[in-house]
């Protein structure tokens, strides 16, 4: 079984995110979306919400596509959270030259660190390129519509949690 790793914050879960879920489908039997936790930074979400909000919007997207799909979080290195999963791929998702230019970096380091993952790029589709998780959450806190930009569920958490 060809295991990969998407690792990334998911605060909140994106249309982008959906789609390199859906296209990964084509290059592992499982993934499993690792989202980290970072004790210096302050996520909107608490990672028991961005567990619960992966879950609910990838685990469907994963059952029509055939992918078996896995939630967890992690706050050690990436390789290490691969590792632990038995992964052999770390997929990224790329929208413009500022992605790729950090993300070469990060897969240099990753490689160094742990030669028998590979990290594969997946460019992000037209449609979804232009979609970044801060720029969600920074309209959706001055009250703005994100739903062409999030799952349904996502755009009602997101509501929530401005409302408080």
């Amino acid at each position: 079984m060809r295991v990969g790793l998407y690792p990334g914050s998911f605060d909140p879960v994106t249309l982008g995110h959906v789609d390199i879920v859906r296209r990964t489908a084509h290059l592992v039997d499982r993934l499993v979306i690792a989202i980290g936790t970072h004790h210096d930074k302050h996520p909107l979400f608490t990672a028991e919400e961005r567990i619960a909000l992966a879950t609910e919007v990838l685990k469907p997207v994963a059952k029509e596509i055939g992918l078996s799909l896995g939630v967890t979080t992690y706050d050690s290195l990436t390789v290490e959270a691969a590792k632990k999963v038995r992964a052999t791929v770390v997929v990224r998702g790329l929208r413009d030259a500022g992605d790729f230019d950090y993300e070469m970096q990060m897969a240099g380091m990753n490689t160094a660190l742990a030669p028998e993952i590979e990290t594969v790029f997946l460019a992000s589709s037209p449609e979804t390129r232009h979609i970044a998780a801060s720029l969600v959450r920074q309209i959706a806190a001055m009250g703005g519509d994100v739903s062409t930009f999030v799952p349904p569920i996502v755009a009602t958490a997101l509501k929530r949690k401005f409302a408080s």
